[in-house]
């Protein structure tokens, strides 16, 4: 019974979200997960498959981003990584290599539409819930594999799900060596070590920040960080220890800076930071032998400064534009197809993100990464080290959500020094996802994007706010 003089409104059951919203992230999940999944589906299902995954894929993305009209501001996209696009799209005109750059740029093209698309139709925090959605996915993929590999197929798995008929020269060839239970580095799903360890750093990372924003069930989200500390351990890769390492110091130099009161003071963290992160950087460069024997890796990044060396050649003769984009470099091309040889295999990447750019897209392609990876940066750290305001009210506090973007960037970074990958899979894609999505929403809750009065499960009701 309500008294006829009610003094507020009458109770009503909380908002609860729609069948065709859960889809809808459940679709961005999968988005994320193939984005994620990266050589896995090319292991899986070879070239065609994975070609099909990629282009039905987005087609499905397109068919809802036209039939959804999400509310997008045209003027805030991510302008100069569009540009780099535009300049790889362009390399058709002197390509050295036409059918592999008409390949590869259908993976670069579909890969921004479904970063774009996944930015435009969720919110903050449901992004971040769908990262660690899909990053529980692959993960538990990766360690249900090996384990199938070990106890049931019993020794080791080359693409295809064949067996190796002979003796193997190199073990580079292997989807899984089958050393969960030897102590010797595994793959998972990927094939790579490296890949492993990268996606399981980004794993701890987006798990650390959906416990701390006091996520339900906080104690699975314990095991699956357990998980991926596991994997990332198993995975035994130097780079991307550098990279935690990296991480790590970026996240410390974030919580000084949320706790400088005045303009000085932050002026004196920033010269500590300046200094610290050349001499990081110097201790890399010239003591990295020192380096990567404690990490018991060769001083050379095994091999890559022999490949640096070989791309650097044939890049100097075509400095401006490049030879043509293709990322990665496909194998069965007359022009890459054994160019360079490691370990038996046609080298698919020149293992740096700078080098690569360079050789494929010239001196203007470089400018145009430059420019991308510094607008990233410097909006991802500002997003996380300025406090929400867009009124009167200054003391708003802090979303661990604001803190992904800029410990992702930190991730690329590193990982663009000895890989390729920032360029293509789920490099390229969280980096257009997280700068588009910084551009169109720079306040968490708050912007068009934003709007959306949802219920999120999981997420405290005065955050959703």
């Amino acid at each position: 019974m309500h008294t006829n003089h009610p003094v507020a409104a009458p109770p009503s059951a909380p908002i609860r979200e729609k069948t065709g919203q859960l889809l809808l992230r459940g679709w961005c999940v999968f988005v994320m997960a193939a984005a994620l999944g990266g050589t896995s589906w090319l292991m899986a299902v070879g070239v065609t498959g994975a070609g099909i995954v990629a282009v039905g894929s987005t087609l499905v993305s397109l068919a809802l981003w036209v039939r959804l009209r999400p509310e997008v501001q045209w003027r805030r996209l991510p302008w100069f990584a569009l540009l780099y696009v535009a300049w790889a799209v362009a390399s058709l005109t002197w390509t050295a290599y036409p059918d592999a750059t008409m390949l590869t740029l259908v993976l670069l093209l579909s890969t921004t539409a479904q970063a774009m698309f996944v930015g435009s139709v969720l919110t903050w925090r449901e992004i971040v819930r769908a990262m660690a959605s899909a990053l529980k996915w692959i993960l538990g993929l990766s360690i249900a594999f090996e384990l199938w590999v070990a106890l049931v197929w019993g020794g080791p798995i080359l693409p295809g799900f064949e067996r190796p008929s002979g003796h193997v020269e190199f073990a580079v060839v292997f989807w899984s060596r089958d050393h969960l239970f030897d102590g010797d580095r595994i793959q998972g799903l990927f094939g790579d070590a490296n890949s492993l360890a990268y996606v399981s750093l980004l794993a701890m990372i987006v798990f650390a920040v959906r416990y701390a924003s006091r996520a339900h069930r906080r104690g699975t989200l314990i095991a699956w960080f357990a998980l991926a500390a596991f994997l990332f351990w198993r995975a035994s890769s130097a780079t991307a220890t550098l990279a935690a390492v990296g991480v790590l110091l970026v996240f410390a130099a974030i919580v000084l800076m949320r706790g400088a009161q005045t303009p000085r003071e932050r002026a004196r963290w920033y010269a500590l930071f300046s200094t610290v992160g050349v001499l990081f950087i110097g201790v890399l460069f010239w003591g990295r032998q020192w380096v990567f024997s404690l990490l018991d890796r060769s001083s050379d990044l095994s091999g890559r400064e022999r490949i640096w060396g070989e791309v650097w050649e044939r890049a100097v003769q075509h400095p401006l534009h490049g030879w043509g984009f293709s990322t990665p470099w496909v194998p069965t091309d007359p022009q890459f197809d054994g160019w360079i040889v490691d370990q038996g295999e046609t080298v698919m990447q020149a293992h740096n993100m700078w080098v690569d750019i360079f050789f494929q897209l010239g001196a203007v392609g470089v400018f145009c990464t430059a420019l991308t990876t510094l607008a990233f940066t410097w909006r991802s750290w500002f997003f996380a080290v300025d406090r929400p305001r867009w009124d009167l009210v200054a003391t708003r506090p802090y979303s661990p959500v604001t803190l992904v973007s800029a410990l992702t960037a930190t991730v690329l970074l590193v990982q663009g020094l000895s890989e390729s990958s920032p360029l293509m899979g789920w490099g390229w894609f969280f980096l257009i996802l997280l700068a588009f999505k910084i551009k169109q929403a720079p306040l968490i809750g708050r912007g068009p994007t934003e709007q959306r009065l949802v219920a999120e499960q999981g997420e405290p009701a005065a955050a959703a706010r």
